[in-house]
C-alpha cells in the first residue's frame, strides 16, 4: 500500500507540474447524459470540446493510450444507455462491435473518428428509443428474453415459467402494452434477424431458417415474403453487400 501511495503522490505532483488535468467532471457528465438523452448534435460538440485533453495518461504509447480511453468510453456509454432503456443485448453487442473495430485502428485519428461515430450512433439509438413507447419492467424483461433466445424454440409457457408468471397474465400484459401477441412479436423479431443475416452474412436461406427455429424452410419463405414483400433470395439479391470481406460481414451480422 505504501508503494501505491508513493506512486500516486509522485504522479499527482508530476501532473500539477506539467499542467495536466483530468477533464472536468461536469463536462464528462454532460457528455454521457447527452448520449443517454439522444442529443446527437451536442454529443458531437462535446467530443470536440473534450478532445481527449486531460483524460489521463494510461499508456506512454499514444495509440494504445487512445484505444484504452476509447474502450472506457464504450463501457460507460453502454451502461448509461442500458439504464436509459436500451435493450441490454443491443447495447452490449454495439459495444463489442465498436471495440473490435477500435482494436484494428492503426492511428490515433482513426480511433478518434470511430469514437465520434460510436457515440453518435448510441445517441441516435437513444433518440429513436425516446420516440417509442415506454414499457413496464416485466414487458422489457419479456422482450429481452425473446431477443436473447430467437435461436431456440420459444413458447409462451416457457417464457412465463422463466419470468415466474402465469401464461394468462403474461399474454394479457404483453398484448395490452405492446399491441401484439407474444407469438406475433417473436415472428417479427425473427424476421428482423433474418433480414440482417441475409444482408450481412453468407448463410443460406435454409441455414437461417434452421437457426431461427422456423418449422420448415418453406414456412420461413412464406412468412418472410408476407412480412417484407420479397422472398429471402430476392431480399438478399437486393441488399447483400458483395463488396465486403467475410470479416466485415461477420461483424455486421452480429449487430
Amino acid at each position: 500500500m505504501d508503494s501505491v501511495n508513493r506512486q500516486l503522490t509522485s504522479r499527482l505532483f508530476k501532473q500539477r507540474e506539467d499542467g495536466e488535468r483530468h477533464s472536468p467532471y461536469e463536462k464528462e457528465f454532460e457528455f454521457y447524459e447527452c448520449v443517454r438523452s439522444g442529443d446527437v448534435k451536442r454529443v458531437g460538440e462535446l467530443i470536440n470540446e473534450l478532445g481527449g485533453k486531460g483524460a489521463g495518461r494510461l499508456s506512454q504509447d499514444d495509440l494504445r493510450n487512445t484505444k484504452y480511453h476509447f474502450v472506457i468510453t464504450a463501457a460507460l456509454i453502454t451502461r448509461y444507455c442500458v439504464e436509459g432503456g436500451l435493450e441490454m443485448e443491443t447495447a452490449y453487442t454495439m459495444s463489442d462491435y465498436y471495440i473490435n473495430r477500435g482494436d484494428l485502428c492503426k492511428t490515433v485519428a482513426e480511433v478518434n473518428e470511430l469514437n465520434l461515430e460510436m457515440t453518435q450512433e448510441f445517441a441516435r439509438c437513444m433518440k429513436n428509443l425516446a420516440h417509442e413507447k415506454v414499457y413496464s419492467r416485466q414487458a422489457m424483461l419479456c422482450m429481452d428474453y425473446i431477443f436473447n433466445n430467437l435461436h431456440t424454440r420459444l413458447t409462451v409457457r416457457d417464457i412465463a415459467a422463466e419470468m415466474h408468471l402465469s401464461e394468462g397474465y403474461l399474454s394479457r400484459m404483453f398484448h395490452k402494452e405492446v399491441g401484439v401477441t407474444i407469438s406475433e412479436y417473436i415472428t417479427t423479431k425473427r424476421i428482423e434477424a433474418a433480414k440482417n443475416l441475409l444482408k450481412y452474412s453468407e448463410y443460406t436461406s435454409l441455414d437461417i431458417a434452421n437457426y431461427l427455429c422456423f418449422s420448415s424452410h418453406s414456412h420461413f419463405i412464406s412468412i418472410f415474403k408476407k412480412k417484407t414483400g420479397m422472398t429471402p433470395k430476392q431480399y438478399r439479391n437486393r441488399h447483400f453487400r458483395s463488396d465486403w470481406t467475410k470479416a466485415e460481414h461477420k461483424e455486421a451480422a452480429a449487430r
